[in-house]
């Protein structure tokens, strides 16, 4: 899974990669992507990764925010 790939190493705390997990998956399902592969979905793991790092704590939030900043 991408998002995996790019928090490896990170200094997150077990919750805080489960809680970016859940809004990866969110953010996939929202865009209709179940590929893991397609190369959109390490796009998209970048975006929520960016999200939470403005401080955003909700899978919800982030993954909506995410999806946003992908078609802009």
């Amino acid at each position: 899974m991408p998002i995996n790939r790019l928090l490896r190493g990170s200094k997150l705390d077990p919750d805080k990669v489960e809680l970016l997990n859940r809004a990866f998956d969110l953010a996939l399902r929202s865009l209709g992507l179940v590929d893991r592969n397609d190369p959109i979905t390490e796009l998209v793991a970048e975006k929520v990764i960016e999200v939470h790092e403005l401080g955003v704590n909700d899978p919800a939030e982030i993954a909506d925010i995410a999806v946003k900043r992908i078609g802009t």
